[in-house]
């Protein structure tokens, strides 16, 4: 895998293993002409231990701002659209799901349930269906619900099948994904643009592959990567951390409905709730298979480990979670089944905006053929195909399928 390739082949590397960078091969695999080499660089022993697989998968096409609008209805077409043609439902978890905005969770009183109202001396208001709630998800405690979203326009996925299904029909594509290595330098040919990629392994063998195009799709570790590949740069590429605590568990509440084979689960539920006394906003999503995803624990004020396989979560925070789970599910604690407790680095771009981009030599300090995608904040399961398909058609000189005009720096 050494050496530089004749003028006339194509090489892209992605560096980064996670969902954007997955879905860039993806769409790069379908779409590159015949011969094109694509390869993925990963630094992490294990994929999808982070943000990509440890994320909540919900999907929404039409939540964003006007600079992100047309990437995420895009995305939110391919998601439906990938699910249809290799079905999703069964494989990664795909389903149409409603959202619901939800106040009135105020923590109980000395740990009283709903159904203890009687004899313990609750509210006799935790135990009672709100009026007009009679789609309200049974498995969640009573509570002051608006229906923000319909199943027209919001769904839902396992991110990590996601990621695995895209790893898989990138590698039958012929995708080359190499890990664990640590990218450390590139070359450039006399007119400046890329050409090769120098990475490690673990034994410090380094190793070169051919790169004509290089996309930049590490998360939260692509800062530190574009630094090291672009020493000479003008600047730092502006993601920074929103770290966030999850628990996937099981409810005896919450049963998903039987459907017929092939078709997609149409009653998993979304919950944004307030904060109402337990120190965050927690957010909930019922997933078709059965399981439930809390989250909303978040911080921007944890270090980052070296790889993502090093992240680890607080037991403390977890702890957190699960009273809160306990709580909002009207479930004793020790009768909710904990499937995994997680920790995922979220990475936030420039007030919110991703970066889904070329990056000029300016930049990069003089290299051409730069592309990064990163900084999708709690966005990235959602924008991840249309973000994927953009990168594709821009790494390959075609128009891109929605505006990125203003996703730069």
């Amino acid at each position: 895998m050494s050496g530089t390739p004749p003028t006339e082949s194509k090489s892209v590397v992605i560096c980064g293993a996670g969902i954007i960078g997955l879905s860039t091969a993806y769409y790069l695999s379908l779409l590159a002409p015949d011969g094109t080499q694509i390869y993925i660089l990963d630094t992490s022993p294990t994929l999808f231990d982070c943000a990509s697989g440890r994320a909540g998968g919900f999907l929404a096409e039409d939540w964003f701002p006007p600079h992100t609008s047309a990437l995420g209805a895009l995305s939110f077409k391919l998601h439906r659209d990938l699910a249809a043609k290799h079905d999703g439902g069964k494989a990664w978890g795909y389903a149409a799901s409603v959202a619901y905005s939800v106040t009135g969770l105020s923590a109980p009183k000395d740990g009283a349930r709903g159904e203890d109202w009687l004899t313990q001396g609750a509210s006799r208001a935790t135990a009672a269906t709100p009026a007009g709630a009679a789609d309200f998800p049974s498995w969640l405690a009573p509570a002051q619900a608006e229906l923000i979203s319909t199943s027209q326009s919001t769904a839902q996925v396992d991110p990590e099948k996601l990621c695995r299904f895209l790893l898989a029909e990138c590698e039958a594509r012929g995708v080359q994904v190499l890990h664990p290595v640590a990218p450390s330098s590139i070359a450039l040919d006399d007119a400046s643009r890329v050409s090769r990629i120098t990475y490690t392994t673990n034994d410090g063998a380094a190793h070169i592959v051919p790169c004509t195009s290089l996309v930049l799709t590490a998360g939260v570790w692509t800062p530190k990567l574009f630094r090291t590949l672009f020493p000479t740069a003008s600047g730092d590429l502006p993601v920074v951390a929103m770290s966030g605590h999850s628990l996937v568990l099981r409810s005896p509440r919450w049963v998903p409905p039987v459907v017929s084979e092939g078709a997609v689960p149409t009653e998993c539920a979304a919950i944004f709730a307030a904060d109402d006394g337990y120190g965050f906003s927690p957010e909930l999503f019922s997933r078709a298979h059965g399981d439930i995803y809390v989250a909303g624990h978040n911080t921007g004020s944890l270090a980052i480990e070296a790889t993502a396989d090093l992240t680890k979560p607080d037991i403390n925070a977890l702890a957190e979670l699960r009273r809160c789970a306990a709580h909002m599910l009207a479930v004793p604690e020790d009768e909710l089944d904990v499937v995994r407790g997680s920790l995922c680095h979220r990475p936030v771009g420039p007030s919110g905006r991703p970066l889904v981009m070329q990056a000029n030599a300016t930049l990069t300090g003089g290299a051409e053929g730069v592309y990064v995608a990163a900084g999708h904040g709690p966005w990235g399961i959602s924008m991840s195909l249309g973000t994927g398909l953009v990168m594709a058609e821009t790494v390959l000189g075609r128009k891109p399928s929605a505006d990125i005009s203003r996703l730069g720096v």
